[in-house]
């Protein structure tokens, strides 16, 4: 027995058939999105301009992939002092800029 199957990729944003998958990163976190034509315009007007001023890295070099700038800095101690000081952090996950910064400056 045959079977064919089909796969038709739609607009995430609106549900228009034909659309293409678009990668993007954003803040050291890599996206997908299915854009057909009109919103894949849309979403390249937006970007244009900080695609023109930014600069292109290779997908070795992303941001965060290789941290090899600063001392490596004790999370645990970081939760224990936010805790400490009455700051909302959680058990596990990102620790907020702020939290981290107000542990540097007390430190």
């Amino acid at each position: 027995m045959a079977r064919n199957v089909q796969v038709v990729v739609s607009d995430d944003l609106d549900g228009s058939d034909g659309a293409e998958t678009i990668s993007f990163g954003f803040d050291g976190v890599s996206y997908e999105i299915d854009l057909g034509e009109k919103n894949r315009a849309k979403f390249e007007k937006a970007f244009e301009p900080y695609v023109q001023a930014g600069r292109r890295i290779s997908r070795s070099r992303r941001p965060g992939s290789a941290r090899t700038t600063g001392p490596r800095t004790d999370r645990a101690a970081i939760r224990a002092w936010a805790n400490e000081n009455g700051l909302n952090v959680s058990d596990r996950g990102r620790i907020s800029s702020e939290v981290m910064q107000k542990y540097e400056a007390a430190h």
